[in-house]
């Protein structure tokens, strides 16, 4: 089963990319994304998406630009999620063909962000929306609409965010942390892996 946890990768370097990769992947989580203010990361993207581009969904965070899309894309990477609800660059994440998560806070960025063509949101920072404030949200988006916690959303809180209609995470620091070796990251994955199947069912 592919989880619906975006690994967030950020600060990662080319030389740790890799095994990390290989790592997430192995303990089950299959979406990974480098965030591109983090050092040489489409060198990074390029190299996971040629190693791992068939086992796992690999792409890029903090896309702020049409032109980051672009070379997102030439990457052969296929998703882009960003901070914010930029249409333009929803827009050419689709023209691309890749999957778009832009990030959105309010209920006019979620819509502005759907009309677009954005296939799913990532409700940044989640901390300050929180679950009550998904919640609200929630009861007005259109049926299917695929929305991800991010920022404040761990194993520690799963339930609650399920709960309140996220169908997914975005997870940060508390799986990644720049210098974090393999192993370590290993050890957090599995953790987080498995609260997210007693959450979810296996």
């Amino acid at each position: 089963m592919s989880r619906t946890i975006i690994a967030i990768l950020r600060g990662i370097t080319p030389d740790d990319a890799l095994p990390i990769c290989e790592t997430l992947i192995a303990t089950g989580i299959d979406r990974i994304e480098v965030p591109l203010n983090s050092p040489d990361p489409f060198f990074s993207i390029a190299a996971m998406v040629g190693r791992f581009g068939r086992a796992a969904q690999i792409g890029a965070g903090t896309v702020l630009t049409v032109d980051d899309v672009a070379r997102v894309a030439d990457t052969g990477a296929t998703l882009v999620v960003s901070p914010d609800c930029n249409p333009a660059v929803i827009e050419a994440t689709k023209a691309a063909g890749l999957t778009s998560f832009p990030g959105v806070m309010t209920p006019t960025e979620c819509f502005a962000a759907l009309r677009a063509g954005a296939d799913g949101l990532k409700v940044f920072p989640g901390s300050l929306v929180g679950p009550a404030g998904l919640g609200a949200i929630r009861a007005v988006l259109p049926q299917g609409t695929q929305v991800y916690a991010v920022g404040g959303a761990g194993p520690s809180n799963f339930a609650d965010w399920r709960q309140a209609g996220a169908d997914g995470f975005g997870i940060g620091t508390a799986l990644y942390r720049p210098g974090d070796d393999a192993a370590t990251v290993g050890a957090r994955a599995a953790e987080i892996v498995a609260r997210y199947d007693e959450v979810f069912g296996a």
